[in-house]
């Protein structure tokens, strides 16, 4: 066989149709008699729809449809993620009630998407308008306007984690670091904009969709339209880019199965740029109130957070559970006595909050990191020394942090280590910098849960899924290989990395590997899809076990064959044969040919090789890692540089190095524009300012991967997740790098992004005093 699959940088197998026009995207799909969609948007942020008045849009030529608010009064999508108390646990897909600006409030179909486009401007909404509440803070005031008066509050959840005398021993601390932290709202950006094209014929609904979760996403369909699951079959084959975005069906999507319904013909949409900021769901905004508590030996005694999350118009799909999940995460690879975090989800009048990479961890990053690095500061201890004196070694794991989490294995203190040989390297060489700008180095390390997965906890936590993963293997009668999966490829090399797996643990040639992904007919189910970096944890592990089933069955065949003892056979070269005798062979085309015809099998072997396996973990995995980035500050106005960035991360045996550390450094460039540059701001009246900027090639510097390599004791194959790593430094590390360049204000480097006029305001604050 040569030198091993995993662990080559086998060029990703996706990437030659992909980059020759040959992408399966929803945009290159055509169907006869295809006719088009526009959703119809609320202009306001709150109010109610008092009449949609379509007569003027029925007169443009070529409209087929008009769907309004009672056209589908009983249309409904789940909240798959509960957290306790929870008010709300499903919302209507079109609804009288306006609660943020962008909220769907009609669809126009028609033979083009001129004409749906036109006539939907022409669409009369009658509007009460009533008063906007933005911002979590307000929106608790006792005077705020309520979202759901029958509520009583604009509180959706509230609940504490971890201990309850946590506060106790913070008040009893020799030394307590309080700083309160706000984190901006930030927007996924893939290169794809979701996009669906409907088609109903034959009491069946066929649904190609840009997904990250194309079972999950026939499953709320069938429930919301009252077809059984069977009848409902959905299609993402290449996805390009989801980020967590495109984990769950939305309104507008499923308003696009409504129409094709209605109309019998297939329906096509596609989000319009300018619709992304108020349409897609972004992530990230939260206050975080955080109190580091330490004895008189530096070491850490305590945290408490109060979080206050903003859940947007109404629960979506995950509700508050990235509020939840940062507070699982929140220790980080550091030892408490004591941590307690209390969790409000909070409803305003703006876009609902969902996913985004690193879901709720880049936040609780933040938090804790730059309150290790205040509190270095205030005693005088050095920050690096400080993380390593309250770090948990590797004779300390398996550990379970305050919030329930359980570690499983790595090394932190070797990780943190050697970014500090890698920072030291670069500060020693010297380099001449006399341009007025102020600079400093910042750390910050992490530990993140990945390959979400076990059912059993997911029941447990709220969560209205499955956390299995199964794979169809089948071995041909020419000895090619199929492997079926549920996971789906956005963009992260799944399906490089699962026909490495495959070819490896089989024994066969890479190129005899086909991986087939992202159509519910043909695919496992997979209740949650390629989301939380499980994709190759959680599916790549079902695949392992798959594997090892399809070649010892193989060996079985041989060896009854060619009377030998299985333990005296071996796979190599498109043969079985027998250890140090290569003449007593037989190949692979010849054992599968026999096994599908039912020749020469063993007594009680079955006919075929094929194997069906699922894997349910018993726990998360947690992947760590530690990073550093140096910036240059203007001081005259605000503007930060990233001049060099730093990453050590460890996530487990490493099927494609390659391949991760693209996931790392992609993940680094993101995790630099919620930093600095990423925000949706909203005006007091809840309307959506739309300049958003996304980090450019001037905004990212040469990013310098080191990747550390501990197995996973949990997952069959060794592997942990890594999607998500690159995305949940960075924040934390730029924040504590200006705040190491500006240390008259380092105390108020606390809310991201750092814009220029940000810092220049601290700075000017100071100049005053």
């Amino acid at each position: 066989m040569g030198e091993p699959y995993v662990g080559a940088r086998t060029p990703r197998r996706e990437d030659a149709r992909l980059l020759t026009g040959r992408g399966r995207y929803v945009g290159a799909v055509r169907l006869p008699g295809t006719v088009h969609a526009y959703v119809v948007r609320s202009p306001i942020a709150h109010g109610r729809l008092l009449g949609c008045d379509a007569k003027a849009a029925w007169a443009v030529e070529g409209v087929l449809d008009v769907i309004t608010p009672g056209d589908a009064p009983d249309l409904r999508l789940p909240c798959v993620h509960l957290s306790p108390g929870q008010r709300l646990q499903s919302y209507r897909v079109l609804d009288d009630a306006i609660r943020y600006a962008g909220q769907p409030l009609a669809l126009v179909v028609a033979r083009t998407p001129e004409a749906a486009r036109d006539a939907a401007e022409l669409v009369d909404l009658s509007l009460d308008e009533l008063p906007a509440v933005v911002g979590t803070e307000r929106a608790m005031r006792d005077e705020a306007p309520l979202l759901y008066p029958e509520w009583g509050t604009n509180v959706l959840t509230d609940f504490t984690m971890g201990d309850e005398d946590c506060a106790a021993f913070v008040e009893g601390a020799a030394h307590v670091v309080e700083l309160t932290f706000t984190m901006g709202r930030v927007s996924p950006h893939p290169m794809e904009p979701r996009g669906v094209v409907a088609s109903y014929a034959d009491d069946e609904l066929t649904v190609h969709i840009s997904s990250q979760a194309p079972h999950q996403v026939r499953e709320h369909l069938a429930e919301a339209f009252g077809l059984s699951h069977d009848r409902v079959r959905v299609i993402s084959r290449d996805t390009g880019g989801g980020f967590g975005g495109k984990e769950h069906v939305y309104p507008d999507e499923a308003l696009i199965c409504l129409a094709s319904m209605r109309l019998g013909r297939p329906v096509s949409w596609s989000e319009s740029p300018g619709d992304r900021l108020v349409a897609t769901l972004p992530a990230r905004a939260a206050v975080h109130r955080g109190r580091l508590a330490l004895d008189g030996d530096g070491r850490f005694v305590a945290m408490y957070v109060d979080l206050v999350g903003d859940i947007g118009a109404h629960p979506s799909n995950v509700g508050a559970s990235t509020f939840a999940v940062t507070a699982t995460l929140l220790p980080g690879p550091y030892r408490f006595d004591r941590v307690a975090v209390r969790v409000r989800g909070v409803v305003t009048n703006t876009t609902p909050t969902g996913s985004y990479r690193g879901f709720g961890q880049p936040e609780g990053s933040l938090t804790r990191e730059r309150l290790i690095d205040e509190a270095a500061r205030r005693l005088g201890i050095d920050r690096v020394e400080l993380r390593l004196r309250n770090m948990l070694g590797p004779g300390e794991l398996p550990y379970t942090n305050r919030v329930y989490q359980r570690y499983d294995s790595g090394d932190y203190p070797h990780a943190l280590r050697t970014l500090r040989d890698l920072v030291t390297a670069v500060e020693k060489a010297p380099v001449e910098k006399a341009d007025g700008r102020r600079r400093g180095i910042g750390y910050s390390c992490h530990v993140e849960t990945t390959g979400m997965g076990p059912s059993k906890e997911f029941r447990d936590a709220g969560i209205q899924a499955g956390g299995y993963e199964s794979v169809f293997l089948r071995m041909e009668q020419d000895a090619s290989v199929v492997v079926s999966s549920g996971v789906v490829s956005i963009g992260q090399g799944i399906e490089t990395a699962l026909a490495q797996l495959a070819a490896d643990r089989v024994g066969v040639p890479i190129e005899r590997v086909r991986v087939v992904l992202g159509d519910t007919a043909a695919t496992p189910y997979s209740s949650v899809g390629s989301i939380a970096s499980r994709s190759l944890v959680v599916g790549g592990g079902a695949l392992t076990r798959a594997a090892e089933r399809l070649r010892g069955k193989l060996v079985a065949l041989a060896a009854h064959r060619l009377e030998a003892a299985p333990d005296d056979l071996e796979i190599a070269d498109g043969v079985v044969r027998v250890k140090g005798d290569p003449a007593a062979s037989l190949t692979l085309r010849e054992l599968a040919t026999s096994a599908w015809r039912g020749w020469d099998l063993p007594d009680g072997v079955e006919p075929g090789l094929e194997e069906r396996v699922s894997y349910d973990p018993d726990a998360y995995t947690f992947a760590y890692g530690a990073h550093a980035a140096a910036v240059a500050v203007d001081p005259e106005t605000g503007a930060v540089e990233v001049e060099r960035y730093w990453v050590v991360n460890d996530a487990g045996v490493l099927v494609n190095p390659a391949v991760v550390e693209g996931q790392i450094r992609g993940g680094v460039v993101q995790g630099i524009g919620q930093a600095l540059t990423e925000e949706i701001v909203y005006t007091p009246e809840g309307q959506p300012i739309t300049d958003y900027f996304l980090p450019t090639t001037r905004e990212v510097p040469d990013i310098e991967v080191v990747m550390l390599e501990t197995p996973s004791p949990l997952t069959p194959g060794g592997m942990k997740g890594v999607g998500e790593s690159g995305t949940i430094g960075p924040p934390a590390a730029i924040a504590n790098a200006v705040a190491a360049a500006l240390p008259e204000i380092a105390g108020r480097v606390t809310d991201v992004p750092l814009t220029p006029y940000s810092l220049w305001s601290l700075l000017a604050g100071v100049a005053e005093i």
